[in-house]
């Protein structure tokens, strides 16, 4: 049985830094790659950032880019998103999610399409 499931989300201030973890079961990560995705009250869901297990090719969004960092590790088949700076703006609820790679994968790496697999998702909360 497929799982994804997150950790690490909660409340922050403005400026202060959270880790989030997204631990897979049931399959190898090999040929897949993970990415990080997040969704606030009323908007659309988003792509944070994406990695690909097998060489650590890796997207992160404008809004995200130089804050966060996603990394990887295959060995605990775990994948984490690192969050700095955090501000109001980055509130929302952050999910895991994991697909194949798939001809063409990196010309459309925030297509939610894209991924077979979710987490349940994880607050985040940037508050004062």
């Amino acid at each position: 049985q497929v799982q994804l499931v997150e950790s690490g989300g909660g409340l922050v201030q403005p400026g202060g830094s959270l880790r989030l973890s997204c631990a897979a079961s049931g399959f190898t990560l090999d040929h897949y790659v993970m990415g990080w995705f997040r969704q606030a009250p009323g908007k659309e869901r988003e792509a944070v950032s994406v990695i690909s297990i097998s060489d650590g090719t890796s997207y992160d969004a404008d809004s995200v880019r130089g804050r966060f960092t996603i990394s990887r590790d295959n060995a605990k088949n775990t994948v984490y998103l690192q969050m700095n700076s955090l501000k109001v703006e980055d509130t929302a609820v952050y999910y895991c999610a994991a697909g194949p790679i798939r001809p063409g994968f990196w010309s459309r790496p925030t297509n939610t399409a894209e991924y077979d697999y979710w987490g349940q998702g994880t607050q985040v909360t940037v508050s004062s």
